[in-house]
């Protein structure tokens, strides 16, 4: 089968298409023939080499999620899942491949008229803006900051806060083309990647959910309010400054927060739960899978040099 393997890493052109054998299910495991694979941006950063540190090398099959048909099953899985629509999470890796396996826990039937593209759009980043906001006891009627708002799992976050009853969301985003589209999308105040802007934006925030991170992370703790509470949900822009702590103590009688945030530290039950009522939501229409592009597997070097590039607006898509 055709799969795209990390050969060097460093640019998009360390990527190649190989050809690996199809695997077999291992006993909990089901095969899916996929019709979808999404980009992450973790595929990136691991692909970059950022993240060989803790245990990623060259040769390692990026992507955590696809979506497609079942076509068999390990022991002790139902064998009714085969001939299935399903959505599926394959961990760390494994996912840029025609044929993928993933656990039975961590996966899901997609609803009738629900597309493969759409399904690995939402799954994980509606996941993270989820939890993300949970984990910032984010509340109906507070103020809330979507930093790096054009990606997946911020368009997402955007989403989830104006359905939840935000007083105001604003986001970071890089062109005021992107802040229209996302202010379809619920936010209501549009600043740039600084977070300048937007004259009448809230002068500070309850909620910052950060998917950015990087060198100008702690210069948000400026724009919380008193028992605001910040959430890194992602690091696009690599690690903050080791002193960013600093930030907070400085302003110790504002009682700020900051936490970071993964989805590995909630169980497969709940993850399941909520992506299957958020399948469902985006089926009805009550939420939109934002889908940037759809390249074929082999064209992965084109998909992550446009991630690279900042070019995408919700997710690129790779179909076998």
């Amino acid at each position: 089968m055709k799969a795209i393997s990390i050969r060097t890493f460093g640019s998009p052109d360390g990527l190649a298409v190989v050809d690996l054998p199809v695997p077999a299910p291992a006993a909990g495991q089901l095969l899916i023939a996929t019709e979808a694979v999404g980009v992450g941006g973790v595929d990136t950063v691991i692909r970059s080499g950022a993240l060989a540190a803790y245990g990623f090398k060259e040769g390692h099959i990026p992507g955590g999620e696809v979506a497609g048909t079942v076509t068999a099953v390990g022991d002790g899985v139902d064998v009714s899942w085969i001939g299935r629509r399903v959505w599926g999470f394959t961990g760390t890796g494994g996912g840029y491949v025609e044929q993928a396996v993933a656990p039975v826990e961590q996966i899901l039937p997609l609803p009738d008229g629900l597309s493969a593209a759409s399904a690995v759009t939402i799954g994980s980043a509606g996941a993270v803006a989820h939890f993300g906001l949970g984990h910032a006891h984010f509340a109906p009627g507070e103020t809330v900051l979507v930093r790096g708002a054009a990606g997946s799992i911020g368009i997402m976050a955007v989403q989830l806060a104006a359905r939840g009853g935000a007083a105001a969301v604003a986001v970071t985003t890089s062109s005021s083309e992107r802040g229209e589209r996302l202010r379809r999308l619920g936010a209501t105040h549009v600043l740039d990647r600084s977070g300048e802007g937007g004259q009448e934006a809230p002068v500070g925030y309850d909620v910052i959910i950060d998917v950015v991170a990087g060198e100008d992370m702690p210069s948000f703790f400026d724009r919380l309010n008193p028992n605001g509470r910040m959430v890194a949900v992602g690091a696009v822009a690599g690690q903050p400054p080791a002193d960013f702590g600093t930030k907070i103590m400085a302003a110790f009688q504002k009682s700020m927060s900051f936490a970071a945030f993964s989805t590995a530290t909630v169980t497969p039950a709940d993850l399941s739960a909520v992506r299957s009522k958020q399948f469902g939501a985006a089926n009805r229409g009550e939420i939109e899978a934002v889908v940037h592009e759809l390249l074929p597997l082999d064209e992965a070097v084109l998909a992550h040099q446009k991630m690279d590039a900042g070019e995408v607006f919700g997710r690129i898509v790779l179909t076998p």
